[in-house]
Parts: structure tokens; C-alpha cells; sequence
């Protein structure tokens, strides 16, 4: 089973959620905003997915379950069990694997190219990506690669983009689950209000996907089939 947590209503795993649905794969939904606890026994969890959210890392008196979350995410990484967290997921990955989470050089809302370095051109959860590629961000803070990660991937505005702890954990602090809907979502939400500049730029957002999503959602695909070996990898050790 595949558990996926989620933070915030709107911030849902998307084009990873359909993916793995399609794979025959049983999920499970940890909704924090509603309550939801965490299991005790890790035993059945084949892979989990952690997704994004407007919250700090560190506002654990603000959002207690971030406490526990971070307790679960460490369990995880005790078992080797295939990780991979998206945006505030990676952060929350640095903070259990002892790194630290600060806020990005630059607010990158929008569409950024990431390039992935040496090690991460060789890395499998990237095999068949090009070395340079477009993806979505709505993130002001960054990871700081731990001690003993490995950075996989940078940007011009915020350097540390994708990287990896052990063998089967990693982080993306970059989006590649959105869909249409879910960036129309985040511009509602998190945008409601602001100015008639800030209303534009979201409609411009909303048009580049259009423009971008074929390439986009194809290379995404390529993720999670490349996060997908890893699940069956793991199995058979």
C-alpha cells in the first residue's frame, strides 16, 4: 500500500495519485487537515508520498502534527521504505535526515527550469529525464541538503531544487503533480484578493500549462515510473 499524506485540502497528489491508481496500486490518504493520525505499524506501507503545504516546518505549535509527522518520516527512512516528498514533503525529509529548512534566495511561484547535476543525471529516479526541464513551484522557503544527502538537482533562484537520503528517500521542491485544476486551486486560495498584477500573473500560470502540459505530464509519468522501480526494487531485497 502507498500512503499519501496531505497537509492542506487543495494541495492533493494529482498526477501522482492517478498514476498509481492506474498501476493497480491500493492507496491510503492521511489527511492531516482532517484529523488523521499515523500508523504505528509500518509493515504494509510499500512507498510514501508526502505532499506540499503553506506551513513552516519548524511551526509545530501551530500545527502539532508536524511533530508526528516528523517522528513518522523517520520511522520511514529507519525502514528504507521508498519516500518521496514534494515541495514541503522535502523539506520535511531534510529536517528528519538532520538538515535544515530556511527560506529560499528567491519566492519562485510559477514555471522555472531546474538542471540536474552530475550526480543527478546518473541517479535512477531521473533515468530518461533531460538534463534541463520546466516545472511548476509555489514555494518561499528551502531545504539545505543534510549531511549525508546528496543534491540532485539546482535553479538559478533557489539552488537546491532535488535531492536524495539512503537509497529509496527523496525530496522535490519543485511541483510535478499539478494539474489544471489544482494550480487554478492554489491561485483562489492563496492569491484570493491581491492585486490586479498578482491575478495576472495567475491566468499567465494557467495558460503556460496549457502550453507546457503534454511535455510536462509526460515527464512526470517518467518519475513515477522511475519512483515505481524503486518500489519493486525494495521488494525483492
Amino acid at each position: 500500500m502507498i500512503f499519501i499524506i496531505e497537509h492542506v485540502e487543495v494541495e492533493g497528489p494529482g498526477t501522482i495519485e492517478a498514476y498509481f491508481k492506474k498501476k493497480g496500486y491500493p492507496l491510503k490518504t492521511i489527511a492531516l487537515y482532517k484529523g488523521d493520525g499515523f500508523p504505528q505499524d509500518l509493515s504494509d506501507i510499500e512507498a510514501v508520498v508526502v505532499m506540499g503545504g503553506p506551513m513552516n516546518v519548524y511551526e509545530e505549535e501551530k500545527y502539532p502534527f508536524l511533530k508526528e509527522e516528523d517522528m513518522f518520516i523517520k520511522g520511514v527512512l529507519k525502514e528504507e521504505i521508498p519516500y518521496l516528498g514534494i515541495c514541503l514533503g522535502a523539506q520535511l525529509l531534510a529536517k528528519a535526515s538532520g538538515g535544515k529548512v530556511v527560506k529560499s534566495p528567491v519566492k519562485e511561484i510559477g514555471w522555472f527550469k531546474v538542471k540536474l547535476d552530475k550526480i543527478g543525471r546518473k541517479d535512477p529516479l531521473f533515468n530518461n529525464i533531460p538534463d534541463e526541464f520546466d516545472v511548476y513551484h509555489w514555494h518561499e522557503d528551502m531545504f539545505l541538503v543534510p549531511e549525508h544527502g546528496r543534491l540532485l538537482a539546482t535553479a538559478k533562484g533557489c539552488s537546491y531544487q532535488a535531492f536524495k537520503v539512503g537509497d529509496y528517500a527523496y525530496g522535490l521542491q519543485f511541483h510535478v503533480e499539478v494539474t489544471e485544476d489544482i494550480i487554478f486551486d492554489w491561485t483562489k486560495s492563496y492569491r484570493e484578493g491581491e492585486n490586479k498584477e498578482l491575478q495576472q500573473k495567475a491566468k499567465e500560470m494557467l495558460g503556460t500549462y496549457q502550453k507546457k502540459k503534454e511535455l510536462f505530464n509526460q515527464r512526470a509519468d517518467m518519475i513515477y515510473r522511475n519512483f515505481e522501480k524503486l518500489l519493486k526494487k525494495k521488494a525483492i531485497v
